[in-house]
């Protein structure tokens, strides 16, 4: 029997887009400052978003989602998932204390408590467990929250997403804290295939305990909702009253929290914007309920459903805060294509041939054949050019992005561009301490398809491409070409050296060569745009910054790092690291200038996943050299005599290519090996033991 939906790949985008709304239309109301009485007071009936971000930060509801269900990669390829192989998900991609969730501290975050737990040994499902933790931490709300993707990937089949999103619960919650993943994996799923609200609850009640708290909070919602249909505050001040804080200790109970989901499900009666509107103005956790049935709506409701409003300051784009700083920058439909071949995966049925030639995962491959998207691609000057998805025109394919250009004289420009990386500046606030590594670098190509659609105009409309610099701020402009109008025309350009700084622009100079009227009025459309191939750059510490607590673009784990004399500069009392680049580089070298200053443990990372999964090879010891894989604990594969001294400069290059791990220093090779754990990974610079070192001249090149 067939369970994938023809329009599944859709639904999976809508869903995903839904759950993001919710998490930003709630965000800034979250308690505990944000009381109910509070929201109501402040804004009312709340009917748009109440913040407008430069751009959202990273938030822990989407963190989980998106981090944990990596184990369908990492451990369970080719099973149903455990407790323990999204335990190992947890500690690969969290960097421990930073990011990820509320790290509130043990016994008062469930999440810090069962991380503690984890690496302290205790495996999971124990972790997470009434007996290790108590009831009361237990049952707190994370279990519902970090489980929407396992809906996602399990349509039409309720019982088989409850069963997921429970295993992927019991890492940290138990008792009632896994009946509101197992209710709302069950809920995601059935939303596939019916938009009836009802069906939905229902669906979601028959995968947990008809007698359970949730069940009965449930209920209470449901026959309130049946005496007083239009009032969905007076509901609010019954779970209040019957099923409050005041009865449902922690920082952030799951039960009274189900109840306004329950609530904001019923009495949205399955139009998006009321059900995510009222789970926001219900109060407690607004990020959290509003985010949940936001993923259930999503997907009920589809594309159609969700309003521009709330969709175009999402602009398919998100950002995270693992230990990744490659996979940190998210583009939605992307993303929904890698669920949507999950899914068909775990349904054990054959995805189509075109889901799977769009989704290239070590690349930038936007197709724009989801209704609306456009890839977090942005203009810089909204008065002469506007932007939008349109069907009117393709390369191949349906879909294209289109740029409006109103009237332009010669001279007059905009640029229309993609985002792969960020800065602090770009951000309001540091929730989650997101970090980035660029998704566009020197040396790669950029192509794309382009069609001149001029209204009006002496002459035709010229492009130019062009990257800008992260930190200077200037733009690499190439040589302006000239459109052909009602054409499509191919533009393949290559990322220049960017001279050791970060590129987080890439697109084209639009620009009118009219010098009198009429002006230029017409529509240019954007399909297939690619950035590929392989990379060649420098990382100069003199021009990078400190976002977020780490020097761009690398993401620490542990230790002390800063910048000092133009390099970069670790202290430490015990093991840290910190990772950049392509999360699937396969076969490069990587080239740095070490300079130890105390310690005998001075290493870099190549092939590394995560904090558990890498090869760190260097100084370790006196007079030695090894070479460890880190497969959730440190193991030497080899070692070599090499003298050494503190306060020198040593150029290391490590070289991984097939299944080969080469160390040259000062341009002898010093030590090779043979593995074949890690086949792609992020690289960077670490040490397992306490030291201090500057770390200079970074060069990576991918190799043929």
């Amino acid at each position: 029997m067939d369970l994938i939906p023809s329009d599944y790949l859709e639904k999976v985008y809508s869903g995903y887009l839904g759950m993001n709304i919710g998490i930003r239309l709630g965000a800034p109301v979250e308690p505990t400052i944000w009381t109910y009485e509070r929201i109501r007071n402040t804004y009312g009936e709340i009917t748009s978003y109440v913040k407008d971000y430069k751009n959202f930060a990273a938030d822990d509801d989407a963190n989980g989602p998106y981090y944990f269900l990596r184990s369908l990669y990492d451990d369970a390829a080719d099973r149903d998932i455990t407790p323990n192989d999204v335990a190992r998900a947890w500690l690969n991609y969290a960097r421990e204390g930073v990011g990820m969730f509320w790290w509130g501290g043990y016994g008062v975050s469930t999440e810090h408590t069962a991380y503690t737990n984890l690496v302290n040994g205790i495996q999971a499902p124990q972790s997470g467990s009434i007996e290790q933790n108590g009831q009361i931490m237990a049952e707190q709300i994370g279990g519902q929250i970090f489980i929407d993707t396992w809906g996602l990937v399990h349509p039409c089949n309720p019982k088989k997403a409850a069963d997921f999103g429970e295993a992927a619960a019991r890492v940290s919650h138990d008792g009632e804290g896994l009946l509101g993943a197992r209710f709302f994996c069950a809920a995601i799923s059935k939303a596939f295939e019916t938009n009836q609200m009802n069906e939905i609850i229902t669906a979601g009640l028959s995968q947990i305990p008809e007698q359970s708290t949730y069940a009965r909070v449930a209920r209470a919602v449901l026959e309130f909702h049946s005496l007083h249909p239009e009032d969905f505050r007076a509901c609010r001040d019954m779970l209040e009253s019957d099923w409050g804080y005041d009865k449902y200790k922690g920082v952030c109970h799951i039960i009274p929290n189900a109840g306004i989901c329950i609530l904001s499900l019923i009495y949205g009666q399955g139009d998006f914007s009321r059900t995510v509107e009222i789970a926001t103005m219900c109060g407690w956790d607004t990020d959290c309920n509003a985010g949940n049935v936001g993923t259930v709506l999503g997907v009920a409701c589809g594309i159609a459903g969700i309003p521009d409003k709330y969709r175009k300051p999402i602009n398919d784009s998100i950002v995270m805060s693992g230990i990744s700083g490659y996979l940190n920058i998210l583009d939605i439909p992307t993303y929904a294509k890698e669920l949507t071949i999950l899914g068909y995966r775990l349904a054990k049925e054959d995805c189509p041939q075109t889901i799977r030639d769009s989704f290239v995962e070590e690349e930038i491959y936007f197709d724009f054949e989801l209704p609306g998207s456009t890839h977090n691609f942005r203009v810089s000057d909204s008065f002469f050019c506007q932007m939008k998805h349109s069907t009117e025109q393709a390369y191949q394919g349906t879909g294209s992005l289109e740029i409006l250009f109103d009237r332009m004289l010669r001279g007059e420009q905009s640029k229309v561009f993609y985002k792969p990386f960020y800065t602090r500046d770009e951000f309001n606030d540091e929730r989650y301490s997101p970090t980035f590594a660029p998704k566009a670098y020197s040396g790669q190509k950029v192509s794309m398809s382009l069609y001149l659609d001029q209204w009006t105009g002496n002459e035709t409309m010229g492009i130019a491409p062009y990257v800008r610099l992260a930190s200077s701020k200037k733009e690499f402009i190439q040589g302006y070409t000239k459109l052909v109008n009602n054409k499509w025309i191919v533009l393949e350009f290559q990322i220049p050296d960017s001279a050791g700084e970060l590129i987080d622009e890439v697109g084209i100079v639009l620009e009118s060569y009219t010098p009198k009227k009429p002006k230029c009025l017409g529509r240019l459309f954007i399909d297939d745009f690619r950035i590929f191939g392989k990379s060649n750059y420098t990382i100069d510490f003199g021009k990078q910054q400190i976002n977020f607590g780490c020097v761009t673009p690398f993401a620490h784990n542990h230790g002390a790092w800063s910048i000092v004399d133009d390099a970069m500069y670790l202290m430490t009392a015990g093991p840290s690291e910190a990772y950049t680049g392509n999360y699937f580089s396969t076969d490069y070298s990587v080239s740095v200038r070490i300079n130890p200053q105390s310690g005998y443990s001075h290493l870099v990372a190549v092939r590394a996943q995560g904090a558990m999964r890498g090869y760190h090879i260097g100084f370790d010891g006196e007079n030695q050299v090894s070479l460890y894989l880190n497969d959730f604990g440190f193991s030497k594969l080899v070692g070599c005599p090499y003298p050494w001294a503190l306060n020198q400069d040593y150029d290391f290059k490590v070289t991984v290519q097939g299944n080969t791990i080469t160390l040259s220093i000062n341009g002898a090779v010093i030590l090779a090996h043979m593995d074949d754990t890690f086949g792609y990974g992020m690289f960077g610079v670490s040490t397992i033991a306490a030291a201090r070192a500057y770390y200079r001249d970074i060069r990576l090149t991918e190799l043929v």
